[in-house]
């Protein structure tokens, strides 16, 4: 049997076909996702069925990402759910965009969707995968760059 928290194939093959810089959302249950040219894997059993923060966690477990946004409405109309990204996010800050940037630039961006069940107001979460700083950087006489310095000392939750 497999090892971690995630069993549902497609969920895990999702992940596995990200590249660095590729860009993976995890929606909510009424986001429009794109038809064509896109991984879509859902997960989605009835209302909140998993939610989106649920969702969110099970990735974070086992991806590497670089940069997360969410919606700037956020901040002041699900405060709550912003919230818990933030606890739950610490390999970087947690950005936010007017939500037409996310209907608009980052869903035309996205080559993986991950649908939930959540009924959030906003409750869709960009992910910017990224890659294994430290593995890449720990090559005798790599050097390491500034930009990359925090994503190297990044240490696992365990």
């Amino acid at each position: 049997m497999k090892k971690g928290k995630i069993l549902n194939r497609a969920f895990n093959s999702a992940i596995a076909e990200m590249g660095h810089g590729d860009v993976l959302m995890v929606c909510d249950a009424g986001f429009p996702i794109p038809r064509d040219g896109v991984t879509i894997v859902d997960l989605a059993i009835t209302q909140d069925l998993p939610s989106v923060l649920t969702v969110a966690e099970l990735l974070v477990g086992d991806y590497i990402y670089e940069q997360v946004i969410v919606a700037e409405e956020n901040k002041l109309y699900n405060p709550v759910f912003h919230q818990g990204l933030k606890d739950l996010i610490d390999r970087c800050a947690v950005e936010t965009v007017p939500h037409t940037d996310i209907l608009g630039k980052w869903k035309n961006a996205a080559k993986v969707f991950i649908r939930s069940g959540g009924l959030e107001p906003w409750g869709n979460i960009v992910f910017v995968s990224g890659i294994d700083a430290p593995a890449y950087f720990s090559k005798k006489g790599v050097v390491v760059p500034d930009f990359y310095k925090d994503r190297v000392a990044y240490k696992e939750k365990q």
